[in-house]
């Protein structure tokens, strides 16, 4: 395979390129912890705004709405630390990232007895799944987690 640095001239296209290959060989070689644990932090941060905005339209009308806001913020920490210190990617990092992926599965179980509770139920369920709290959502906040647990089982960057 040729490297991507051989196919340019410029110097600054150069070192784009090498790190583009860098990263390339990290990904590949299994070293991408403080990548993926910055990436959850970002994550966690998106999805907790989000949740926040649609629970609030909810009016946060159920007391456990509020746990995957509170998450978010954790989640983010967590990531920072597990980019600063390998220990806490190994240590801080996989159980914040297991609560956050628990909060996910709870909630769409969750969202799935909402659209249970709404009139018709799952017998109406076009309507419902439209209508009421969005199913697939949670599995969203899930997936943060999952990069998470991913990040802590990987190994670190140079």
């Amino acid at each position: 395979m040729r490297s991507l640095t051989s196919l340019t001239k410029k110097p600054e296209t150069v070192v784009a390129a090498q790190g583009i290959d860098r990263l390339l060989r990290d990904v590949r070689t299994g070293r991408f912890e403080r990548s993926l644990s910055a990436l959850t932090a970002a994550g966690a941060l998106v999805t907790a705004a989000e949740i926040y905005f649609e629970h609030d339209s909810a009016s946060f009308g159920n007391k456990m709405m509020w746990v995957p806001v509170a998450l978010g913020p954790v989640g983010a920490a967590a990531g920072v630390a597990g980019v600063v210190s390998r220990r806490m990617a190994k240590t801080v990092l996989p159980i914040t990232s297991a609560a956050i992926v628990a909060n996910g599965l709870q909630g769409t179980y969750l969202h799935a007895r909402g659209i249970a509770q709404k009139p018709g139920g799952w017998s109406n369920a076009r309507y419902n799944l439209e209508m009421g709290p969005p199913l697939f959502a949670p599995l969203l906040v899930t997936m943060v987690g999952g990069m998470g647990l991913l990040a802590s089982v990987l190994r670190r960057e140079q």
